[in-house]
């Protein structure tokens, strides 16, 4: 097998997204997340996707980091790889928009448990 042209692109990474591909549902899909990060982790992911959302809609870094919490300089990573990265953020962002799904008018920040 020859060697990946990218150190981040693993078997391992494949047979997650062929998972993450295979889920037929939104509550199956939750499931698994659920089970697959901490708490943490989903909070952070969640945090990314409000960013690009409102990177998306053209808001400010600092109503943005007001917004979700993050950092500017998280803000600042998060808008280097939208406008740079691997095309995955704009693919997101286009399908959400055909299914009326974007919210880039996400609520201020506040901390909540997440069972």
């Amino acid at each position: 097998m020859q060697p990946r042209p990218d150190a981040w692109q693993t078997a391992d990474l494949d047979a997650l997204v062929d998972s993450i591909l295979d889920l037929p549902d939104r509550a199956e899909a939750t499931a698994f997340l659920r089970d697959l990060c901490t708490l943490g982790e989903l909070r952070d992911l969640g945090q990314r996707w409000a960013v690009v959302r409102q990177l998306d809609a053209g808001l400010h870094y600092a109503e943005i980091s007001r917004r979700t919490g993050a950092s500017t300089a998280t803000i600042t990573r998060i808008a280097s790889w939208l406008h740079h990265g691997e095309g995955g953020y704009r693919a997101a962002l286009a399908r959400a928009k055909a299914r009326g799904t974007v919210y880039p008018e996400a609520p201020v920040h506040a901390t909540r448990s997440v069972r």
